[in-house]
């Protein structure tokens, strides 16, 4: 055989090997960037966990000292041929939460369910107050809460998937509303509305007349979802640090020390707790007000 052909059958051209391991970078370098990119997609999914299950505690917070038993009742009545999985996902999530809320003051908060597909349970659902949905689609579906105290009652008609970040400080805020003790004769009238509540929704809320009642209130829960985590991670960073300070008063401090920080550790949770609930407060506020606005302004056409 001729040298020069079998060298030049076995030896690959400069070319064919520079492109040979200029593919070879590229298929590294692709598999390196994917697997970043998975990293990173888990990270944020954990936090975004964490954040909500985050939330979900600052919530449960509010409830945790009551002036009355709360009776919490979830309807759940999702007839298979009407209801998709990501609505039984997003029902069994709103249960989970429910037993979180019962867990932070198991004395005061009692939850009830209804959440088999019966005409039983579509009817005591629709005596509730909770509204029916997806009727295009066959058999009614509710997916409600109503939450009772002594005489009074509120409800969350219904809960959307979309608005589920919002939905602790909803239920939070229908239960601090129908606990909340009942005003004197004297002080019965509706003080007059403060124009910086006002203007906050029509920041907000630009087109008043043109939006429906219920987006209107779900743009003002979410808002109300972004101060809560805004407080408590400023309020977290607080308690940290007089946790660190109780601690270093443990280890060397005198019996006065340790007091006074343990002390001023219980008032910084007290805070927060006062925070959290002047929230809640100003969202309920909110919502009345925004009623009321719509109400005076006529639907556009």
């Amino acid at each position: 055989m001729n040298p020069s052909f079998a060298n030049t059958l076995g030896t690959p051209d400069p070319d064919t090997r520079e492109s040979g391991r200029a593919t070879s970078v590229l298929l590294l370098v692709a598999f390196l960037l994917g697997a970043a990119l998975a990293g990173a997609w888990f990270k944020y999914s954990a936090r975004r966990a964490d954040r909500s299950s985050e939330l979900s505690n600052q919530a449960a917070e509010l409830v945790r000292h009551l002036n009355s038993p709360v009776e919490i009742r979830f309807y759940s009545v999702l007839p298979p041929g009407s209801a998709l999985e990501t609505l039984r996902d997003f029902s069994r999530r709103v249960d989970r939460l429910l037993l979180e809320f019962q867990s932070a003051n198991d004395h005061q908060i009692h939850v009830t369910r209804k959440i088999s597909a019966s005409g039983a349970n579509a009817d005591a659902a629709a005596a509730d107050g909770i509204r029916p949905f997806n009727l295009e689609k066959g058999e009614a579906c509710f997916l409600g809460i109503t939450v009772v105290s002594r005489e009074r009652k509120e409800s969350l008609p219904r809960l959307r998937l979309e608005w589920e970040p919002a939905l602790p400080f909803d239920l939070a805020r229908a239960i601090l509303e129908v606990t909340a003790k009942p005003l004197s004769p004297v002080t019965k009238a509706s003080p007059p509305i403060p124009p910086e509540t006002t203007n906050d929704i029509r920041r907000l809320i630009p087109d008043i007349k043109g939006i429906s009642l219920e987006d209107g209130i779900g743009i003002l829960r979410q808002a109300a979802v972004g101060k809560f985590s805004d407080a408590g991670a400023e309020m977290e960073k607080q308690i940290q640090a007089a946790q660190q300070q109780l601690a270093n008063a443990q280890k060397g401090g005198s019996e006065t020390e340790q007091q006074a920080a343990l002390k001023h550790l219980q008032q910084v949770q007290l805070d927060q707790a006062e925070k959290l609930k002047a929230i809640a407060a100003q969202l309920q506020v909110q919502i009345s007000t925004f009623e009321q606005m719509k109400a005076a302004t006529p639907a556009t056409n």
